[in-house]
């Protein structure tokens, strides 16, 4: 037996424990987090006093449900562009790792401690273990992404090859020329890989040795799975997370949706009122990670889904998520990226030109699209936009100038996800 497999097959003791059991656990843990937190960060102990609560109060599942959750958009604010970061700290930057960036701009602190994102129990799941070579696609510059997986799977014993993204040519002699079993990016740029690889008269099965794939940051659509699994003849399994807290869930090998990780409480709550929903009924992602140097508790990060509490043939007990369903504000994520409609608008206002616009999100071929449709006044220079756009957003969207005397619909929102799954 692999020595960094524990002997139940399950990464977490907690995988394959009783709910009732897990629950306990998780409250007892839950309990020391609330009073550390309560003591040491300004932010979570204000968020507390303005609800009237202490935690003392805190004595079961449904107290912890009165505790308002914490937007994305209030963390925004909260730390006001750094200058606010220290009210939710609980032991100042003495207490971090690293500090990264994600566009908003929003930090996002790394505590102390192995795996502090917590994906080495999704890797298990997804059958990386020692002996692996892995092929990281995702950035190391400034986002967590690289960093944020790449311990889990040092933890597990694999070695990683830190590629980051884009220059596919290198990616595919990397891939070809190493002993390479494991990638781990989006569904879509191992697709892309694909594509380029046969332009070059490769063989996917012949001339790549990998085995699994572990992909984040995009929804993931049944065809791409299955297109690029049959192209390869690899296994993808997904894993769902934040800049901010780190994982959240994961897929086992049954596909019967994403588990809720054990190294946080998961809930799905009412949009904008934090009130838990039973399973089945759809509703906003929240999220409390066992982390004491940055305690985010009750997290609502804008995602949608619903549980499904049904018994899963793996073993593992935990509820599972049926996928990010959408959106519960006016953000979208596109290609691993927030899309923000007041940073566009931030943009926007240097180009004069501009009488009006929107941006519009689709998925033709499974492939997110971004398009910004624009009315002008006069004309503009649409490369010197999609420049702009880009530095402030990260994604360079496809510029559409509307005929003369078209405008946009009145009222209408400046985003618009106009994706099918």
């Amino acid at each position: 037996m692999d020595a960094a497999k524990p002997a139940s097959g399950f990464y977490s003791p907690l995988e394959g424990m009783d709910r009732e059991a897990v629950a306990a656990r998780k409250f007892d843990r839950l309990g020391r987090l609330l009073r550390h937190a309560f003591t040491h960060s300004e932010e979570f102990r204000s968020r507390m006093e303005a609800a009237g609560l202490v935690p003392a109060d805190i004595t079961s599942w449904e107290d912890f449900a009165r505790i308002p959750p914490l937007g994305k958009k209030q963390l925004l604010a909260l730390q006001d562009g750094g200058a606010g970061l220290a009210r939710l700290l609980t032991g100042g930057i003495a207490g971090l790792r690293r500090i990264y960036q994600s566009p908003g701009p929003l930090f996002d602190p790394e505590g102390p401690g192995p795996d502090y994102w917590g994906f080495a129990e999704a890797f298990h799941a997804a059958g990386f273990a020692r002996g692996d070579l892995v092929q990281m696609t995702f950035s190391y510059h400034l986002t967590p992404a690289g960093l944020m997986l790449e311990e889990p799977l040092l933890e597990l014993g694999c070695a990683v090859i830190p590629a980051g993204p884009g220059n596919t040519d290198v990616q595919i002699d990397l891939l070809t020329r190493l002993p390479v079993t494991g990638f781990v990016g989006m569904t879509s740029y191992l697709d892309v890989i694909a594509a380029k690889a046969r332009e070059r008269g490769l063989d996917l099965r012949r001339d790549f040795r990998l085995r699994t794939a572990f992909v984040a940051a995009e929804r993931l659509t049944e065809s791409l799975r299955q297109k690029v699994q049959d192209a390869f003849g690899l296994t993808i399994r997904q894993g769902y997370g934040t800049a901010d807290v780190g994982c959240i869930a994961y897929e086992c090998a049954a596909l019967t949706g994403m588990h809720a990780s054990s190294r946080g409480v998961v809930e799905i709550c009412e949009p904008g009122a934090g009130r838990p929903l039973p399973a089945g009924e759809v509703g906003e992602v929240v999220f409390t990670p066992f982390a004491d140097a940055y305690p985010l508790i009750r997290l609502a990060t804008g995602d949608l889904s619903k549980f499904d509490d049904t018994p899963c043939p793996c073993g593992r007990t935990s509820p599972r998520l049926a996928g990010i369903l959408g959106r519960a504000d006016d953000t979208a994520k596109v290609k691993g990226q927030f899309i923000y409609p007041a940073q566009a608008a931030e943009v926007v206002r240097d180009y004069p030109a501009i009488a009006d616009w929107q941006i519009v999100v689709t998925n033709p071929g499974g492939r997110d699209a971004l398009e910004v449709r624009l009315c002008c006044r006069e004309p503009l220079d649409t490369a010197a936009f999609a420049a702009s756009f880009q530095a402030r957003l990260k994604l360079r969207p496809a510029v559409t100038v509307l005929p003369a005397g078209e405008t946009l619909p009145q009222g209408a929102p400046k985003l618009t996800d106009q994706r099918r799954f």
